[in-house]
This record gives structure tokens, sequence and C-alpha cells, in this order.
């Protein structure tokens, strides 16, 4: 599992480096929600070994992070973020490889597919990109992915049945909807340029 899960992180960060995602920095707009990510992602992912609860809150905040940056540069942020939690959590590398993969690679990946799909299937304006693509479109990714990562055997850092798991899985899903449909919005109406993946002549149909 751990040789699969290191050749599915490696073909996602070589494929990013293809569209080389650094000059997506040119001007600075994303160099904010950059350096946000850098700093609060790692903390997200290493709550279950922060606290101690029967069932541990897991948080992604991928899909946030795939709207703010974009899927090449989001995947090399995964990767920097998945060695930051080593510093943070007492976590394995087999570990911190797994969460580059079911907390940042899957879910934003799956994110930017289900964005493709909303472009071509719905009226492009504001609230199909917040409600379709932060919010809802975040609980179903997340949830999609934590089910994936259940039925291949990726553990859910509690101890409780397979189907209660499944239950955790839907409802923390809804707990990244909420901070990313609530940071996206925020983000729309004061600071657009944060977004990578934000457009006002696609979604307000300005000039």
């Amino acid at each position: 599992m751990t040789l699969l899960n290191l050749s599915l992180v490696s073909a996602a960060l070589l494929v990013a480096l293809v569209f080389r995602p650094w000059r997506q920095l040119a001007g600075g707009a994303l160099l904010s929600p950059l350096l946000a990510a850098l700093v609060i992602t790692p903390w997200l992912w290493a709550l279950p070994w922060l606290h101690h609860m029967p069932i541990q809150l897991q948080l992604s905040g991928a899909c946030l992070v795939l709207l703010a940056l974009g899927w090449p540069l989001a995947m090399l942020v995964f990767g920097v973020v998945a060695l930051a939690t080593g510093w943070i959590a007492p976590v394995t590398p087999a570990e911190q490889l797994d969460m580059a993969l079911w907390l940042g690679v899957v879910p934003a990946t799956l994110a930017l597919g289900l964005g493709w799909v909303l472009r071509r299937a719905l009226p492009h304006n504001l609230f199909v990109y917040i409600l379709g693509r932060a919010f809802l479109g975040t609980a179903a990714c997340l949830f999609a992915t934590g089910a994936l990562a259940q039925w291949t055997g990726h553990a859910l850092n509690v101890a409780v049945e397979p189907e209660l798991a499944l239950v955790a899985r839907w409802l923390m899903a809804w707990g990244d909807a909420i901070m990313t449909g609530m940071v996206t919005a925020v983000c729309v109406a004061f600071r657009p340029q944060w977004l990578a993946t934000w457009s006002d002549r696609l979604y307000l149909r300005a000039p």
C-alpha cells in the first residue's frame, strides 16, 4: 500500500511540475493564500494527533487550497504540508505519505474534475461557483475520498464499526464544506485575486 501511495503522490507531483506552477506566483497575487495554506493546513492535518476524543476530527482543506492556488501549485503545497505535519505531530513517514494522498491529492483532484463538469453543465455565475464548487462540491469530494479510502483499507482514526466510520466521514466532509464555502465567499467578495480558479469575466460576465 505504501508503494502504491508513493507512486500516486509522485505521479501527481511530476504532472504538476510539467505545468510549472511557480509561474502563478508572478505578480504576487497568490502569495498570501500560498503562505496561509503552508501555515494553516499542517495544523488541520495534525488534529487527530493533537487532541483526544472518541471520534478524531480530521479536516483536509484540500478543496479550498485547490480553489485558491489551482491544481498544479496545490499538489506541491500538499507535499510540503505533509512534511510540515511531521514536525507538528508524531506521525511516521508512511502516515505523512498517506495524508499527502488522501487529505490532499485525491480530494483536490476530484474537486478539479467536479469543477470541470460544473462549468460545462451549469450556468456560469457566482452562486454555482460558491455553492457548487466550494460548498456542495467540497462535501461530495471529501466524502467520496473518505469512502474510497475506507474501501481500500485506509484507517480512519476512530475505533468504531465501518458503517459508523462512514457516517463520521460524511459529517467531517460537511465540516470541510462549511469552512471552504465561507472562506471562498469572503474571498469572492473582498479578495477575488486570491482565488486562481475565479474569473470576473466568466462568473460575473464582466468585460
